[in-house]
């Protein structure tokens, strides 16, 4: 994996802290050809890119609007990770794919759709200065643990890396909950009224 030609600070920062988790010095510049550096490097992308892919309140979006290009094909976006159709009443007709680049519908076996907006459920991916602050933190200490085995193989700092990790994935489900807002009463996207009932309102009176 080549280098890009700009990084980000906290890319620099993550990937410090990657290396200091494992003995190593820090660095003021990410270098391709120091060995150590790159392998941090790399798997800091390769851990953003799993972890988004689970989908989180901050990368997925509900009812995207979409459109066929000139050529009548939906192309999908370069920073998506998965696209598919809303499932409603006016889109059940359709089974969506991604194949080659493009939304591919498997009940029509085609490419091609008719020209109006479709709407979609679609999971982005982001670079890693833009992520959430606790997902940033998850990522880089995932990769340490990771990185620990690749480049030590010290079963005692796995196991304590792996805590570490444990504890960063614990704040991202808090603030998956916080930000997404779930209901169990089923209320339609972006129609949820309802406040529950809050302890801390009672003890504050």
């Amino acid at each position: 994996m080549l280098f890009p030609t700009t990084y980000s600070s906290k890319e620099l920062d993550a990937v410090n802290q990657i290396l200091g988790s494992v003995g190593q010095a820090p660095v003021t510049v990410l270098e391709e050809t120091n060995p150590e550096v790159a392998l941090a490097y790399t798997t800091l992308i390769e851990v953003s890119k799993e972890v988004q892919a689970e989908g989180w309140v901050f990368n997925v979006e509900y009812n995207y609007p979409l459109k066929p290009d000139s050529t009548g094909q939906i192309k999908i976006p370069s920073n998506a990770l998965q696209v598919d159709l809303a499932k409603d009443y006016e889109q059940i007709q359709y089974d969506t794919i991604w194949r080659d680049g493009k939304l591919y519908d498997k009940i029509r076996h085609s490419y091609d759709w008719e020209d109006k907006e479709y709407r979609a459920d679609v999971m982005w991916y982001f670079n890693f200065e833009d992520l959430p602050q606790v997902f940033r933190a998850y990522i880089t200490a995932r990769a340490a643990a990771i990185c620990s085995q690749r480049l030590v193989g010290d079963g005692n700092l796995f196991q304590g890396l792996s805590m570490r990790e444990a504890q960063a994935r614990a704040f991202c489900i808090e603030y998956e909950c916080n930000q997404g807002d779930y209901s169990m009463f089923g209320f339609p996207r972006g129609e949820d009224y309802y406040t529950s009932y809050q302890p801390y309102h009672t003890l504050r009176r």
